[in-house]
């Protein structure tokens, strides 16, 4: 009797995880989806640039300034967006003014 009650395959799993589990996990899903939105929500600027885009864009400017050098990049950037851009460097908002 002892070793009938320690078996594990005599348990149904299933009545151990309560109804409300798939229930609760609905407005979180919600919840995180709501925020997730939020989070990438950004102003849309008046100077012409590369996006934000959850950071990567400013990953994608600096990468681009150290590999092309910072002449060749505002020339990409200068043909690309205009003689007045916004880029990040060092992950800090940077203007080229060029023309």
């Amino acid at each position: 009797m002892v070793l009938e009650t320690l078996n594990p395959m005599h348990y149904n799993i299933t009545s151990l995880v309560p109804d409300t589990v798939p229930v609760a996990t609905v407005p979180v899903l919600i919840l995180m989806c709501f925020l997730f939105v939020i989070w990438n929500h950004e102003e849309t600027s008046s100077i012409p640039g590369p996006g934000y885009c959850m950071g990567i864009g400013p990953l994608i400017s600096h990468g681009r300034f150290l590999w092309m050098g910072v002449g060749n990049a505002c020339n990409y950037y200068n043909k690309t967006y205009g003689e007045f851009v916004r880029v990040w460097i060092s992950g800090e908002e940077t203007f080229i003014i060029s023309k």
